[in-house]
Parts: C-alpha cells; structure tokens; sequence
C-alpha cells in the first residue's frame, strides 16, 4: 500500500478516503473488517447462539428458529454498527454472476408511526426472492415461480456497501437446486464421507476431510473510451473483428514485467476491498499478452474459495470503472493471443492438518499419498467427458487448443519422476501374496517419494489436468466461468472413486489378503487402467491429438456435444448415487447451458451483422469512392494513357480487393441471418443449440476474415473502430 505512485494517491485521495486512511496500516489490521466471522460472532453473538451457529458449520445441523433469532439480533447489530442500511440473500444462479435482492433493515412502528430497525431469524434463515426470470431448464413455469433463497452458514455473511450479504442456496419450490452452491455443497459433502472412510485405513484419527481450491483469475483491462467505442466489446466482451497487431506479444515482453502505474494503482484498490471482505489475494502479476493480468489467493476451503471468487469477480468491474478501464473475463478476447483462464488448483485436506495430495514422510503416509492421487486419476479416466461438459462453453471454446491453453482432449500430467515411481510400483508388487522381502523392498521404495519429488514435478501448460507437487490444477476452466461447475463434477467423481475402491480392497481382506496387500494390488491395477490419460507430452502436437484418438480419450471441443455427457445413463446415476443431482435436475440444466450457448452465439451474429452492415460496409464504400474519385481525376489529367495505367494500376487493384470483400460482407451476411431464421423457430434447445453451432456460428470467422482483410486496405483515419494496436497497448 505504501508504495502507490503520485498521481495514484493523488485519484485516490479524491475517491476514497477510507483507503488512505489505511494506507500506512498493516493488511491485517483491517483485513474481514467487513466480514461477519468467528471472532465477531463470539462479540455479537451469546455464547449458546455461537456454539450453535460452529456446531451448523462443523457437522451440518439445522439452526432452530429461536436460536436464528439471536443469530439476525447479533448479526443486525454489527452490520448497522458498521453502516449496513440494507440486508440481501446472494446467491449463484445459472447466469454464471450473482444475484441479489436489497431489503431494508425496516418495519412500520404503529406506536409512532415511522419506523424501527428490525431482522428477523426467518428474514436470515429463508426467503422468497421469487426471481422467475432467472433460468431454471423448466423446473418452474412462469405462472408458479417460487423460488426460495436458504442461508450458507458454513460461508460468513459481509458487507458490501451499505448492504449486509448473505450466502445462499437457490432453490425451487419443490426443492430442486437452481443454482451452483447447492449441487457443490452436496459434492463436498459427498468426497468429505467417501474420503474420511479411505483414510481410516491410514489414520483412525481422521473425522473430516476439507476440498481446497486455489483460483487463478486471468484478465484483461481495456481503457473505458476505447471500450465504448466498440460495440463488440460492449455487449459481447470478445472482438468479433480486428486485424492483429504488428506488436503483440511476440517479445513476451509483458510477461511478469513491471506492473503500469495506472494498473497497479486499480490492483491496490481492489485488493485493498478484498482484504475488507476478506479475501485473501496473495499474488498479482502481468501475464503473457499485452494488457493481460492475474491475480490469486491462499487456498481456502473449496466453497469459500467459490464464493470469493464470484465476489472478487464483481468487486474487480465495479474498480475498474473508477480508474477508467473496463475488465474482460471473456476467455478469448482477442484473437490470435493468450486467452483467459481461471486455473482451478484443487486438492484435499484432513481435519489433522494432512494433504492428501502430499507425500508424507513414512511408508504409511506415502501410501496414503498414492491411494489418493490414483484414484483422483481413475475418476478422471472414467469420467473425462464430464470434465470437459464441466468446462466447454461458448466462450471457452474460443480459448482451448492455442496459446498456453490446453486442448480439449483431458489427459493428466504427472512428471517423470512420478511417473517412474508409479512405474516401479507396477512391476514390484505382486498379485499374490507378498513375501516379507517384497514387503520390505516395497515399503523402502515408497518411503522415498518425497525425495524423488523434491523439484522433479515440472508443469506442463498444455495439460488441462495436471499434478503440480501437492495438487492437481485444472488447467482447462475459462475465466468467466463459475468454479462450482468444474468442482461439483470433479468431487463427485473423485468421491464416486474412492467409495469404489474402498469397495475393492474390502472385499479382498474379506477374502483374507492383508489390508496393505490389498491396497497396494488395488493401486496396481489402478496405474495399469489410468496409463491411457497420462501424458506428459505437447497437447497441441498433431501425434498427440492421433495418439488420444488410439487411446480411445475423447476429445471434444464443441459445447453443446460435450454437454450430452451430463445426460448418459452412467452420469446419472452417478450424480444420483452422491446426491448431488437428480436426473431431472440434470436434464434441466443441461437445457439451461444450451439456451445460453444458443443466447450467446445469437447475440454475437446480431452484433457483427449490424456492425458489418452499418459501420464496416459504408466505410468500405466510402473508401472505394476516395479511390474512385482519385482514379477519374488521373484520368482526367492523363487520359487513357500508359501513364495513366501506370499510376492508377494499383489504386484499380485496391478498388476491386474493398469490392470483393464489400460484397463477401454483405453476401455472408445475409446468409447468416438467414440461417438464424431458420434455428429461431426450432423450439427444442438441444436441437436449436447444435443448429445455431453447425449453421450459424462459422459465418462469424468468414465475415471476419473479410473485415479484417478490409481493415488492411481502408484508410487509417476512415476506420470507424479502435484498432488492436490501440486496445492492447493503451495503459
């Protein structure tokens, strides 16, 4: 904080007196200031009111309503101490932002006939914020819409604004999840059980075990003028035109460079209001294309970590306008440089301070290590096309396959050295039963994990799954997506997993083999299955996309096809047997993604249909005039003379080449409009999706192609958008 330049502090100074205030204190002075969490809940809070609010939060159990009334006193308190006027239920819909609906901390007084503050532990626990244009794949009818919010103890409420927040789930009236929070509460619900009953083989002492998730968020900021100036960038957030710069990021030169003035004066700002809601951002850095950034926090438990990330997400729009930029988390939006991606770091934790991704430091710990992180591979085998559903969007498909993204074909990478282990491990134990000799041997070779893995895990950022020292990242998740979505299919397959092996081994010590034999022969058979999505190679090489196609992994870059797989008789049954979703709730969602693919490419031909059409073609045309008008003076002053072929030989040229993709433009155009006409009266969202997809989205890249062929050759000054140079390089 103390290092804000001049001019920065000098705008801050203006804006924000609070920050300054704070600027010569320590971060954690301050830091959840605006957060409802335990040490303010033990101060606002009776002792028998907190104990019940840890007791909801460490085992799940319902708050009464007697006890939710003490809780809202309390909670109303604190919050109006410290400017609340207004409470709201935040919630996750399936809109991919959050939504939320501001009440007043008011009732009518009858005795004075004005008002007294007042929050009930109804108003706290339950609401009915109705929200019937909020899409819901047919769960509700417009004529019966009620909907119910429902309180996230295990997610501390805080303030924004004058507003008080509160975590919610969104709910139907028939009980059905109409958002993300509560399908991946119920993942981690389900990979804490499944994961508890696996690590009682090593560790009896083991009640509780935690899904962390680390984000990083890629984005990119654009100078509000320039923003406004393209309408593309307005209501798409991706340009649907633009000739490459001569400069973008071939230099690399952006990457990890010093942070500009303007920017680093923005990043402070937001994080200063993190650091308020209690958000704990750690890193902050330039990434590799030219107005490129990232920012990322401590690991937090993976729900938290959510809802930070969805809040940080509307924290960095709202900053960014007061400093004069627009944020884009759009994950392609520029074309021809890195895309965007929200890199989820994800791995498991014990309720006595283990990672279960970890290497420990004996035998026994070790096993647990490699019971872990093959059964998180074996899930991933068996369930990569649920991974990729988790992951593929209209906008994510733009980024996947090219500039430091990875394909969409899901592999996992391990490194050599694990590799190796794993390898070893293979060839040393037996199927049968084990001599004391191969016990020992096999002990001794595990024991040594840790040192083998000391610096040998490199990266590799053509993985979209990929094992990193102590986690897995998942690389492939674009950046405006929500987490949950990638975390409620990655929980539940890794609990699905382990409830199987446990299953494994169990009935092999029925069988009467020693429980390490029968885990270890378990694993064994689990790195034979597995050695067909581990790859550690180039994910963009030709081979690789040849040799995925022989190992039989899918590989899938099309949104509304890589949505099926949520529907397969083995999804749900998966999803069923976790309780994270019924199949109606499936089908419903899946029919809530494929109206927003189908909204997204629809808004996207409609913006550059009206943009080709009113900007692009009159400026072609009036360019092709000048040269016209230009032509018939040559010939004026020449006549139909060598000279004047001469001279006005290339100027023809240029005339027929803004004529030609004029009329491509137009042409293309109208076929695209037409093919929209013809996927608007198909009624059904799968078939609409696939036929927008198939019939109207490749019109998008060849209108392009002809635009920004057009950019080349019309005058500088005549071009109606800000260009790629301006919008990558203005700071």
């Amino acid at each position: 904080m103390a290092t804000l330049r001049f001019m920065a502090l000098k705008e801050l100074l203006k804006r924000k007196p609070m920050y300054i205030e704070e600027l010569g204190r320590a971060t954690s002075e301050y830091y959840g200031k605006q957060v409802f969490d335990k040490p303010k809940m033990k101060k606002y809070l009776s002792k028998d009111a907190y104990e019940h609010v840890m007791e909801a939060i460490n085992k799940g159990t319902r708050i009464d309503r007697k006890m939710a009334d003490q809780i809202a006193l309390g909670m109303k308190a604190w919050a109006t101490e410290n400017g609340a006027t207004h409470y709201t239920h935040w919630f996750h819909p399936l809109t991919d932002a959050t939504a939320e609906k501001h009440d007043a901390f008011i009732v009518t007084d009858s005795v004075s006939n004005g008002v007294v503050e007042s929050f009930s532990g109804k108003l706290l626990v339950q609401q009915e914020p109705d929200a019937s244009s909020l899409p819901s794949g047919g769960l509700r009818n417009t004529f019966e819409a009620r909907g119910y919010t429902a309180w996230d103890v295990s997610s501390p409420a805080f303030i924004v604004g004058t507003t008080l927040c509160l975590p919610t789930i969104f709910i139907s009236y028939t009980g059905e999840a109409l958002d993300y929070k509560m399908p991946l509460l119920k993942a981690l619900g389900a990979v804490d059980k499944a994961a508890v009953d696996v690590c009682q083989y090593f560790d009896k002492n083991v009640s509780k075990v935690s899904s962390n998730l680390g984000w990083e968020q890629e984005y990119f900021l654009v100078d509000e003028g320039l923003f406004m100036a393209r309408p593309d960038l307005m209501l798409t957030e991706r340009t649907l035109m633009g000739h490459s710069s001569s400069k973008d990021q071939q230099l690399e030169d952006h990457y990890f460079s010093s942070i500009p003035e303007r920017v680093i004066a923005y990043m402070e700002d937001f994080e200063h209001e993190s650091y308020l809601l209690g958000i704990p951002v750690k890193t902050r850095h330039n990434e590799v294309a030219p107005n490129q950034f990232e920012i990322a926090p401590i690991f937090e438990e993976c729900n938290l970590a959510n809802d930070h990330n969805q809040l940080i997400m509307d924290v960095m729009k709202r900053i960014a306008r007061k400093h004069g930029f627009r944020i884009l988390f759009h994950e392609k939006p520029f074309k021809g440089i890195n895309g965007s991606g929200k890199h989820n770091n994800w791995s498991l934790s014990t309720d006595t301070g283990v990672n279960l991704l970890s290497p420990g430091k004996n035998p026994r710990t070790n096993m647990q290590f490699l019971t872990f992180l093959l059964n998180v591979m074996k899930a991933v085998y068996e369930h990569q096309d649920l991974l990729l559903g988790s992951i593929l969007t209209a906008s994510n498909m733009h980024r996947l396959g090219a500039n430091e993204a990875p394909p969409s074909i899901i592999s996992v990478f391990l490194g050599h050295e694990l590799n190796r282990v794993l390898d070893e491990l293979e060839e040393t134990v037996p199927d049968k039963k084990m001599t004391p000799d191969e016990k020992t041997s096999i002990k001794l070779n595990i024991g040594k994990i840790p040192e083998i893995l000391l610096d040998n895990t490199d990266r590799n950022r053509t993985s979209p799954f990929a094992f990193t020292g102590n986690r897995f990242e998942y690389r492939a998740v674009g950046s405006s997506a929500n987490c949950a979505s990638a975390m409620i299919v990655l929980n539940t397959i890794v609990a699905e997993q382990l409830k199987k092996f446990k299953s494994e081994v169990d009935g092999l010590i029925e069988k009467g083999v020693k429980k390490d034999e029968a885990i270890l022969q378990t694993l064994k058979r689990y790195i034979k299955e597995t050695k067909k999505i581990r790859f550690d190679g180039n994910g963009y090489s030709a081979e690789w996309v040849e040799e995925a196609a022989r190992r039989g992994l899918y590989n899938i870059s099309n949104a509304p096809e890589a949505l099926h797989a949520y529907l397969t008789d083995k999804s749900k049954a998966l999803f069923a047997a976790n309780g994270v979703f019924e199949p109606k709730e499936l089908e419903a969602r899946v029919e809530v993604e494929m109206e927003k693919y189908t909204k997204k490419i629809q808004i996207e031909s409609r913006v550059l249909g009206d943009i080709a059409i009113n900007h692009i073609v009159p400026t072609g045309v009036k360019y092709m005039n000048t040269l016209i008008t230009n032509v018939q003076g040559l010939k004026d002053v020449f006549g139909d003379t060598a000279d004047f072929n001469e001279l006005a030989g290339d100027r023809v040229d240029l005339i027929k080449k803004t004529s030609y993709h004029i009329k491509n433009i137009k042409n293309k155009v109208h076929e695209m409009v037409e093919a929209r006409k013809v996927a608007n009266k198909e009624e059904d969202a799968h078939k609409a999706a696939e036929l927008y997809d198939k019939t109207v989205r490749p019109y998008l890249d060849d209108i392009r192609y002809h635009i920004d062929k057009l950019e080349l050759i019309v005058d500088n000054e005549m071009w109606p958008l800000p260009k790629y140079r301006e919008l990558l390089f203005a700071r």
